[in-house]
């Protein structure tokens, strides 16, 4: 079945300017700018007050009726992460042998490096490269954490991703060896008062 016509709207806080051009959105806020690609989305923008946008869609399948809400939550992500940030915390999960985190930063390119040793005994040494804009640092309260900040939410939950993903437990009965790093609390940076 099509729709005819479909419609989400989205409200723009005080502070922010949202900027959308052929699908680039790109929204500035007090924290910095974040710019997105929407270009492979056939959806239609239209501002018909100061401070709310509105994404059409003219005579979509449930499918494309679907990108709209996408659309919607990615553009409210920047929002927040231009006003607030986005904060992962991670924590180190070990049985017998203790994980070592070391933080760099690259001199070439500006991204931290994070560094994982002795995950399980092993000898092997796990690098990370954390994606543009996050930045890393081992907790000063808690012991065995890392936290990650930033103001895209996709690339420090991707960061955190990855971190995960590479001290995956092979061969071995994962439901008796859970040792690894995962997230342990998610947030923004700016807590709200």
């Amino acid at each position: 079945m099509r729709y005819i016509y479909s419609q989400e709207s989205l409200t723009i806080p005080e502070g922010v300017k949202v900027h959308i051009k052929t699908r680039q959105v790109t929204v500035e806020g007090p924290r910095g700018k974040l710019t997105k690609d929407l270009g492979h989305l056939a959806v239609a923008f239209s501002h018909p007050e100061k401070n709310i946008i509105n994404i059409e869609l003219h005579h979509g399948s449930r499918k494309n009726v679907a990108t709209l809400r996408t659309v919607r939550s990615l553009i409210n992500n920047m929002i927040i992460g231009v006003t607030k940030g986005f904060k992962y915390k991670m924590r180190y999960v070990y049985a017998h042998f203790p994980i070592n985190v070391n933080l760099s930063k690259q001199d070439d390119t500006g991204l931290y490096e994070v560094e994982i040793r002795n995950f399980l005994g092993e000898k092997i040494v796990r690098k990370v490269i954390m994606q543009t804009g996050v930045d890393v640092e081992v907790s000063k309260t808690t012991k065995d954490e890392l936290q990650l900040f930033g103001n895209s939410l996709e690339a420090v939950s991707q960061s955190a991703a990855d971190i995960q993903q590479i001290c995956r437990v092979r061969n071995k009965d994962i439901r008796k060896f859970l040792d690894g790093l995962y997230v342990s609390e998610r947030g923004n940076i700016v807590e709200d008062a």
